[in-house]
């Protein structure tokens, strides 16, 4: 089952993103490169509730 997560930027602490991922599959928190628009460059964004 799919279940929505909300992506948080490591910089400066804004939600940027929501993506959905399978928990069953993937069960490791998820961690991306994405650009933060506040920040105005790619930064790490990881997995909150």
């Amino acid at each position: 089952m799919r279940e929505t997560i909300t992506l948080e930027c490591s910089v400066c602490k804004n939600r940027n993103y929501t993506t959905t991922r399978n928990k069953k599959l993937h069960q490791e928190k998820l961690l991306l490169s994405k650009y933060c628009r506040f920040c105005r460059k790619h930064a790490e964004h990881k997995e909150i509730k």
